[in-house]
């Protein structure tokens, strides 16, 4: 068991499926009380079934101020406190440049950008008046680029920027900002891909395999111990070590 996360209160946003309810499920192993927050409702009920601890489901879209703000006081309402936050939904829209919209560009920052900076604000507050918190960002190692993806890319580097100012801006209140950057992990999406694209990613892939999702929340749960109490503004890559550097197709 890892230390300090008995009896925490913790949001998950995108806590439906594949990451998010890998994290959901971690931290509720590791004695965690969790708020699982998706944009549809109906795939919360299966992983709060699931989970042997307190939960609360909310369906929020967190690109929305309102929605973020009341997901915030339920929370509160429920638990009295909040002392985690996973900043986990996302979308993916790619396209090259010449084929990408504007509404593809508009959609996906807000989800990924918008959306963790309206939840990092609105966690502020409780976690400021408590002098602890752990908040953790989930990126991606295509914030270093990748073809096809200029805006999902994009809003993941800027996730990767707001880790690290607010890592700065919020230490002096105890509250850690952190985040994890998966790279190719096992998941619904992957699983569905073209067999040729997944062989192509696969050669490219220094372990020759995809990573779990349960590699993924097994970081979320460290960074948000009190294990992981002098870590700040660090982006740890959980991708078999792709992120060193793309190898030869």
């Amino acid at each position: 068991m890892l230390n300090g996360l008995q009896n925490k209160v913790a949001i998950i946003t995108g806590a439906g499926q594949g990451i998010g309810a890998a994290i959901s499920r971690r931290l509720a192993q590791e004695g965690a009380k969790v708020v699982l927050v998706d944009i549809n409702a109906d795939c919360l009920k299966d992983i709060a079934h699931e989970l042997d601890t307190e939960t609360l489901t909310i369906s929020a879209d967190i690109s929305k101020k309102n929605h973020v703000l009341n997901m915030v006081e339920q929370t509160k309402n429920t638990f009295g406190r909040v002392d985690i936050l996973v900043n986990n939904a996302g979308i993916i829209r790619d396209g090259f440049l010449s084929r990408l919209s504007e509404d593809d560009w508009d959609k996906v920052m807000d989800v990924n950008l918008k959306g963790p900076f309206l939840c990092c604000q609105a966690v502020f507050d409780t976690m400021k008046a408590q002098n602890s918190g752990k908040i953790v960002n989930i990126v991606s190692r295509s914030w270093l680029g990748n073809i096809g993806q200029a805006n999902y890319s994009a809003s993941k580097g800027g996730l990767v920027s707001l880790t690290r100012t607010l890592a700065l801006e919020l230490a002096r209140f105890q509250i850690n900002v952190n985040a994890v950057a998966p790279g190719l992990i096992e998941t619904p999406m992957t699983k569905n891909m073209p067999e040729e694209a997944l062989a192509r990613l696969l050669r490219m892939q220094p372990t020759g395999k995809m990573g779990s999702v349960d590699d993924i929340a097994a970081a979320v749960a460290f960074l948000s111990s009190g294990d992981g109490a002098f870590i700040n503004g660090q982006i740890l890559h959980v991708d078999g070590g792709k992120s060193c550097g793309l190898l030869s197709l």
